[in-house]
């Protein structure tokens, strides 16, 4: 197998290292340090020929020699050296080198396999050569190893001094442009090789223009900048691209032809400037990629065919576009979690692991929480640091069945970056629930009923899912499973029947039965519940129409229809109301025409203790007493309160009235009472009766018929009342002109 080394050189070095690029595992027959090789000794290459001999495969794979430019020395240039596995190193092998250059550029010792340039190499002429190597049998000219290929590559020295090739320019500024405005774009190139070290990296500068013009060190290229938020479609920059020509010939058409933001941005020509518009083709992030380089061309679209040898019509100008870092809130893994629980898990437990991280350069700290809008019965929890969703109350499939919650992810160093992730819970089915009857079940069974006979089917329902679907078993409860009215029949459709075991049922021996029904599911594990059955004894006609029942309240005649039900409770409301109302009214007939003290308000005397009526005196009379005369008696005899104390009307009454029997007597005696009583205050109020009161001087108090001006009113009499009324004589009387009453 062939190999290839270097040996060490410093004078061919220019005092720079010799790189080896190797290809493969090392050779064992060489040592490499400090970029050069140095050979092993004939003792130590026969220590390890044995080695060498066993090995069933190449120790190394070469094909390419490294060599420096412009060697300036007297001595042949080393380029490195060929080996065969097949050489002991005892000159039995031959090395020939042929192909480009070999013999007039480089050449080759047939008995070690020494490389040497004995002319001085240009890269910048040519830059490799490729050349194929043979190990002969010195003796038979056999071939010892298949020919090999290899290429020598020229190294470049900084040996080439930048050029404008286009020079010398020409430009012109408006005046008054605005700090920053582009004046012209110079290129200037390097023949060194762009791809090694420094040599053919240019700077700019200007040695004359200062401090008018300035010149960017690195380039004239267009410099841009992005923020890594904007949107799709944001414009980034302008690049403008100037034409001597107007109108049509001066119209430009811009593209972007090279760089490494093809897919990233777009380039827009504006026709009314002229200019190109370069916007974001797709999302940015600083994280991923902080610059793109592109490559636009500016290119007139309207050209004449006789002046296409002035051409070409189009130039191109470099555009860097830096991507700016923001302060981007949290990004989740991913961006949406679907999990599923069963519904039996233990609080506590682990869900699901909810991960986010920052994606700015920072990497801040997240802290995790749920937002409890959308988990307002609490039924999960997210642990702060890691992300850990647990669940906090136990889950109800039955209840909810699906749970949707927000996480929250937050940048602990900046609490308004927040993200946020939906997670979707579906709880799974467990059987935690027994099967019970679909409803209350109530039947009947005819006092002429067979045996066998059907007398309810019955369902029933159970609150679980089961993916297998629901399957439900009937059986009479072990207490009732030699009933001997009754029997059950598993129909294996989730249904039973009832049927009657016997005949003869009788209601006055037992009206109602109860048959304890148990349910059973196909669940893991089995659950199972006791349903009752109620049935009533009921006499029926012959087809087996019910008739009656102990139970009517529940069960109803069949061939009473639910209109008539309601016509009949309609009547008997109608008479319940007649009767109310009758007896109401026969109420009313009986009852005495007695008046209401409160109500009669006409029949009250009220005793005050000045003139005119005062607020101290409240004590009345009772009126009602005035309608028995026997209780009129009573009441004059026992009121030994009053003595008289002036004159009054009473004087004028005849005695033998005093006791009459009647109200109009009745009244006289009281007034002739108060008027004896010194101390009685007077009986001042105004009281209605049935009749005036005949016999009095004053004659009638009525205003009924009296005038209707005061002016024809006299009030004379008032004098003759005694001292009483002398207010109301003084106020109503007439006087003289001497002022004297009279």
């Amino acid at each position: 197998m062939w190999t290839s080394g270097r040996m060490s050189n410093a004078k061919n070095l220019f005092g720079l290292g010799v790189s080896l690029y190797f290809w493969g595992l090392m050779d064992l027959t060489t040592t490499v340090l400090s970029g050069s090789a140095r050979p092993l000794t004939e003792g130590q290459e026969d220590n390890l020929s044995d080695k060498l001999h066993q090995r069933m495969k190449r120790s190394w794979v070469w094909n390419q020699f490294f060599v420096l430019e412009e060697y300036t020395g007297t001595d042949p240039l080393y380029v490195g050296k060929l080996h065969s596995d097949m050489d002991r190193g005892d000159g039995s092998i031959k090395y020939i080198l042929s192909g480009e250059g070999a013999g007039i550029v480089f050449t080759i010792d047939d008995t070690t396999g020494d490389i040497h340039a004995i002319q001085r190499l240009d890269r910048e002429e040519r830059s490799q050569y490729t050349l194929r190597a043979q190990a002969l049998d010195r003796r038979t000219g056999r071939p010892m190893e298949p020919e090999s290929e290899f290429i020598i590559k020229i190294q470049d020295i900084n040996d080439n001094e930048p050029k404008f090739l286009d020079g010398p320019y020409v430009a012109s500024v408006p005046e008054m442009s605005p700090v920053g405005t582009s004046v012209i774009q110079v290129t200037a190139t390097d023949a060194d090789d762009p791809t090694y070290g420094n040599s053919a990296r240019v700077v700019y500068s200007i040695l004359q223009g200062q401090p008018y013009f300035s010149v960017d060190s690195r380039t004239e290229h267009y410099q841009m900048s992005v923020l890594e938020s904007a949107p799709i479609s944001s414009t980034v920059g302008r690049v403008v691209a100037k034409d001597l020509d107007e109108g049509i010939n001066a119209e430009m058409k811009y593209s972007l032809v090279d760089g490494d933001g093809l897919d990233v941005f777009d380039i827009n020509t504006d026709p009314n400037y002229q200019v190109g518009i370069i916007t974001v083709r797709k999302p940015l992030s600083f994280e991923s990629k902080k610059s793109y380089t592109l490559k636009v061309e500016g290119a007139n679209p309207h050209l004449e065919m006789r002046f296409l040898n002035l051409g070409p019509f189009r130039d191109t100008t470099t555009v860097h576009i830096s991507v700016e870092d923001v302060d981007e809130p949290p990004v989740f893994e991913s961006s949406i979690y679907f999990v599923e629980v069963p519904e039996d898990v233990e609080i506590g437990t682990t869900i699901q692991i909810i991960s986010a991280k920052d994606p700015d350069v920072t990497n801040n700290s997240i802290r995790y929480s749920i937002d409890r809008s959308s988990d307002p019965g609490r039924f999960f929890y997210v642990d702060i640091t890691s992300g850990a969703l647990m669940t906090a109350r136990p889950l109800d499939r039955e209840d909810i069945s699906w749970h949707n919650i927000t996480v929250l992810a937050m940048e602990l160093n900046n609490p308004s970056q927040v993200g946020s992730v939906s997670v979707t819970v579906k709880v799974l089915d467990v059987n935690d629930n027994a099967p019970e009857f679909a409803r209350f079940y109530e039947a009947f069974v005819c006092e002429n009923a067979k045996a066998g006979q059907l007398i309810q089917t019955v369902s029933a329902i159970d609150r679980d899912d089961p993916q297998e679907g629901q399957h439900f078993y009937y059986s009479l409860a072990p207490e009732a499973a030699n009933n001997p009215n009754f029997t059950l029949r598993d129909n294996q459709d989730n249904t039973a029947w009832i049927l009657t075991r016997r005949s003869g049922f009788r209601q006055n021996e037992q009206s109602t039965f109860y048959l304890p029904i148990l349910i059973s599911d196909n669940g893991r594990p089995v659950l199972s519940s006791t349903g009752t059955l109620t049935v009533h004894v009921c006499s029926c006609d012959q087809e087996g129409v019910v008739m009656s029942c102990n139970a009517e309240a529940y069960v109803l005649p069949v061939s009473l229809s639910r209109g008539a039900l309601i016509a009949i409770l309609a009547c008997i409301f109608v008479l319940l109301v007649l009767v109310l109302l009758i007896l109401s009214m026969r109420r009313q007939r009986k009852q005495p025409y007695i008046i209401d003290e409160e109500e009669n308000i006409h029949e009250n005397i009220v005793r005050y203790d000045d003139e005119g009526g005062g607020e101290e005196d409240t004590e009345a009379f009772d009126i009602a007493a005035m309608w028995n005369p026997r209780e009129a008696q009573l009441v004059v005899k026992n009121r030994q309160d009053m003595l008289p104390e002036i004159e009054s009307l009473s004087r004028y009454v005849p005695q033998a009235c005093i006791m009459d029997n009647n109200v109009h007597n009745y009244v006289l005696a009281k007034l002739y009472e108060a008027d004896m009583d010194l101390w009685a205050p007077p009986f001042d109020s105004l009281q209605t009766y049935m009749f005036e009161g005949n016999g009095s001087v004053a004659e009638s108090l009525s205003s009924l018929q009296s005038v209707t001006t005061d002016s024809d009113q006299s009030y004379d009499y008032l004098t003759d009342w005694g001292p009483r009324f002398k207010k109301l004589a003084e106020m109503y009387g007439a006087t003289d002109s001497s002022g004297v009453l009279w």
